[in-house]
């Protein structure tokens, strides 16, 4: 099959397709190792007409039905070595193509990065970390001693997608309650994963650290207001490696101006980054980190990985794991 690498990051493209996986390709493709952008196949359609397969990562153009039927009439699949699909799955799916993502691989390091953050917070690190640098080290003792630690604690998760329910499965190996809220998890679902169902107010009143997965669509943003925020417990922790969108920053800013005892962990923001005057940069209890959760360094390569190992299957009839369809889409992030 021919195939081509299109991106406008093209040398991420080069690093989420390794030298490796780039030899397995050809080895399974007619596979140009050129890495072309928007401008080049729109200039020159005529030299991707025979087109079946794109290997794509972040930076993946956005093309109307009509420019995908005019420049690829030939193309069968994309697989796509990063996340989200949003921004440009649509039209392709509807000229028949099918779409393949490494969302799977890219949820790896975000729940490896929230669980270590959620072990962190039930031990009280952020909030006596904060103390100790302001009040000394006996106030932060004290504020510890109020902290329960992780045996028994019960941990909110909204959003069971797959990096909520990544999460989930990774805290299976500490004794922790886990409750979460997401509307379109079945009860089998639940019971499979081993965790209890709840409103998003009793989430909020229950646990003490609460980890945000909420897909990023029209029905979730602003879900997470004043009214939530509020009820959280002494010392509670909110955790943001999902999307900033999902969250009244103004109600968050609110929050953790009048209980100086909660802590904020935000990876991503809405918009990204905040503005310059922005109180999340001088807020105590606010901890910033510059969108960090996702795949970063080698850990890109695993992605490439992935959606070699689906082009696998595709070639040989096989089953696909990571096909995205227009219904998966009104939920996904």
């Amino acid at each position: 099959m021919k195939a081509i690498f299109l991106t406008k990051n093209k040398e991420t493209c080069k690093k989420v397709y390794n030298d490796a996986t780039v030899r397995e390709l050809c080895a399974l493709s007619e596979l140009d190792k050129e890495v072309y952008d928007r401008t080049d196949v729109v200039a020159a359609p005529e030299k991707f007409a025979d087109t079946e397969i794109i290997f794509s990562t972040w930076g993946m153009p956005i093309f109307t039905e009509e420019e995908i039927k005019t420049i690829f009439p030939s193309l069968k699949c994309i697989f796509y070595t990063a996340g989200t699909v949003q921004s440009f799955a649509r039209p392709f799916i509807n000229c028949g193509v099918k779409v393949f993502s490494a969302w799977a691989a890219n949820a790896v390091p975000v729940a490896e990065m929230t669980v270590a953050q959620i072990i962190l917070a039930n031990k009280g690190y952020f909030l006596t970390n904060r103390i100790y640098h302001t009040d000394g080290r006996k106030a932060a003792a004290a504020a510890f001693a109020k902290c329960r630690g992780n045996y028994g604690e019960t941990v909110g998760i909204i959003g069971a997608g797959m990096i909520g329910k990544l999460v989930i499965r990774m805290l299976k190996q500490y004794n922790l309650n886990v409750i979460v809220f997401d509307p379109f998890l079945p009860d089998e679902a639940a019971d499979e994963l081993g965790v209890e169902k709840r409103e998003l107010k009793e989430l909020f009143e229950r646990a003490f650290v609460v980890s945000n997965h909420l897909a990023n669509n029209e029905q979730t943003k602003g879900m997470l207001n004043y009214e939530l925020f509020r009820l959280m417990r002494e010392n509670a922790v909110f955790i943001n490696t999902g999307r900033g969108a999902q969250v009244v920053e103004d109600d968050l800013v609110r929050v953790l101006g009048e209980r100086e005892d909660l802590t904020a962990l935000l990876d991503v923001t809405y918009p990204e980054p905040p503005v310059d005057d922005h109180p999340f940069y001088t807020l105590p209890n606010c901890m910033l980190t510059p969108h960090i959760a996702g795949s970063a360094g080698d850990e890109v390569s695993r992605m490439g990985e992935y959606m070699l190992d689906e082009y696998r299957a595709y070639l040989g009839n096989g089953r696909c794991r990571y096909e995205v369809s227009l219904k998966m889409l009104e939920t996904m992030a």
